[in-house]
């Protein structure tokens, strides 16, 4: 494994590499969309997701660049429902859907609790509400939105790595017990988790990346999650771009997500999906990026493996 910077990477560290935010509205979302994903009960359905504009989450993670869409204040009371009621308005019809906040739900000073009745209504045409959240997060606040809602709530939780020294480096201020301890919590309480897993942190080799990758989805899984959403890590908040002039990462490619993907489906352990955004910054080779990303397209709806990509890029026998 690649040496770690002689310092520590601390709030102070991450912010001093950071650029400007981007001009948001707190009473828009920054984006929305609608898109098929595999649901949980096998099909192949319409999601909604909505990208809602909040405070910035208190916990700076060394790879997070989330908070290029957020506010410095509190969120104002109804805002988050006016947010929501914009979208869908706009928005084609879902049968599921995320309320992504660029951090955590059930921090009070990004979504106020006062708004989770109404943000609740909004909500009731939809069979499955996914949030995501820090587990330091999640506590009895998920169960007063769970009673709240006409269909189901899950709760996506970044996992990162398995890896106990990068993941203590991520400035996430998480260890893997606390991780296990919330997907129970949650499992108790009739809550689906799904984790969000790095491929190829900061620190790790390409073999590396792909080895602790698949130890990741191993650990994800034996928690007790239901969903493991696989994240090519890549630069572009500052910090990464620092790391990666210093030699401490590089972005992984294309054909170890592929690897590291297969490897998740052959578990035959829960959903499996790899993140496509912005995919084409991870491709080297022009000849095969459109057959590669259909075939993760491909992996993510049928939960099935194509036939293998033949290409000169091809991933090493040695990382395999």
């Amino acid at each position: 494994m690649s040496s770690f910077p002689d310092f520590d990477m601390d709030d102070r560290w991450i912010l001093s590499h950071r650029s400007s935010k981007n001009p948001v509205d707190a009473h828009k979302p920054y984006a929305d969309r609608v898109e098929e994903e595999r649901a949980a009960s096998g099909d192949i359905e319409k999601v909604a997701t909505v990208f809602l504009t909040n405070r910035e989450c208190p916990f700076r993670c060394l790879m997070c660049d989330l908070w290029k869409n957020t506010t410095d204040e509190k969120t104002p009371p109804g805002a988050i429902p006016h947010q929501i009621a914009h979208a869908l308005a706009l928005l084609p019809p879902a049968r599921h859907i995320k309320l992504y906040n660029s951090g955590n739900f059930f921090d009070t000073k990004a979504i106020p609790p006062e708004d989770y009745e109404q943000i609740a209504a909004l909500l009731d045409p939809f069979e499955t509400v996914i949030v995501e959240c820090h587990p330091k997060l999640v506590n009895e606040r998920c169960l007063q939105f769970r009673d709240m809602l006409r269909g189901n709530l899950e709760i996506a939780i970044g996992l990162e790595t398995a890896h106990p020294e990068v993941l203590e480096k991520l400035n996430k201020r998480m260890d893997l017990k606390q991780f296990e301890q919330c997907v129970q919590f949650l499992a108790a309480n009739g809550i689906r988790s799904r984790a969000f897993t790095l491929l190829r942190p900061p620190f790790l080799s390409e073999e590396e990346g792909v080895f602790w990758a698949k130890r990741t989805l191993d650990f994800a899984f034996d928690s007790g999650v239901e969903c493991c959403v696989v994240i090519p890590t890549r630069v572009g908040n500052g910090a990464m771009d620092w790391l990666q002039s210093q030699g401490f990462f590089s972005p992984p490619s294309l054909a170890s997500l592929e690897l590291v993907m297969q490897y998740g489906l052959q578990l035959d352990a829960g959903r499996i999906l790899a993140d496509l955004w912005d995919l084409d910054i991870f491709s080297t080779c022009p000849h095969c990026f459109e057959a590669r990303k259909q075939r993760l397209e491909a992996m993510n709806l049928y939960q099935a493996i194509p036939p293998e990509i033949a290409c000169e890029c091809s991933i090493p026998e040695a990382v395999r």
